[in-house]
């Protein structure tokens, strides 16, 4: 998987342009409030399901990152959120917090936030945001009722990036129609500061939201 870049623009990106439209890499950009709990959580579950179904070399043209709308710029993950993630095999080293700046959202093909507040925060900057934001939960929501025979074949020319892409238009194309149950139904409430049993809880339910996401992305179910 490649790996993210830090803050800062890459080149040149005009304001209406986003991700990487056509190209060969797909950017995930995760965000909750401080980037030192759920984001993180969210980012790394999300590169360890990815390298796991489908090996590190055909996972190169996935980035998946994180951001908070309140962001600790330069902080570490909270202790909390590390533990959880180890419990889970995945990796929290290395991991740098970093506020949410107009750059990563230009740059994303697929925001994924944690609640509707931060959704609604990252559309409102701009950018033509709307049709690739979600929350977890509702792209969970919708992803699981797309038929993934109408999706491109991760085998073929494009792989995984081109199957992503249609992924994403295609819960864009369903929002609206199938509609959250409840108001909380789209939410990961914040662990901040709370004991080690809820961070894991927010932790199996951050992983189960991601499961049938990965499962589409990939093509490839999460082993029995």
């Amino acid at each position: 998987m490649t790996p993210p870049q830090g803050r800062g623009i890459a080149g040149r990106l005009s304001h209406d342009t986003w991700g990487d439209a056509g190209g060969a890499t797909f950017r995930i950009l995760h965000v909750s409030t401080g980037n030192v709990c759920r984001s993180p959580i969210t980012e790394r579950l999300t590169r360890h399901a990815l390298v796991h179904r489908l090996g590190p070399a055909r996972t190169s043209g996935l980035i998946v990152e994180s951001a908070g709308t309140w962001g600790h710029e330069g902080a570490p993950m909270e202790a909390h959120a590390a533990t959880v993630l180890s419990d889970l095999g995945a990796d929290p080293a290395g991991f740098i917090g970093r506020e949410l700046l107009d750059e990563h959202v230009i740059r994303a093909d697929l925001v994924l936030t944690a609640t509707r507040d931060h959704r609604a925060q990252v559309i409102s900057m701009g950018h033509s945001a709307g049709l690739r934001t979600f929350t977890l939960k509702e792209f969970t929501r919708l992803v699981r009722a797309i038929d993934p025979a109408t999706l491109p074949d991760p085998e073929e020319a494009g792989g995984v990036v081109e199957r992503a892409r249609a992924l994403v238009q295609a819960a864009a194309a369903l929002r609206g129609w199938l509609l959250a149950p409840s108001e909380d139904a789209d939410e990961v409430h914040d662990p901040y500061g709370a004991p080690i049993t809820y961070f894991r809880s927010i932790g199996d339910e951050i992983q189960q939201a991601l499961d049938p996401v990965v499962t589409a992305l990939t093509g490839v179910p999460a082993p029995a």
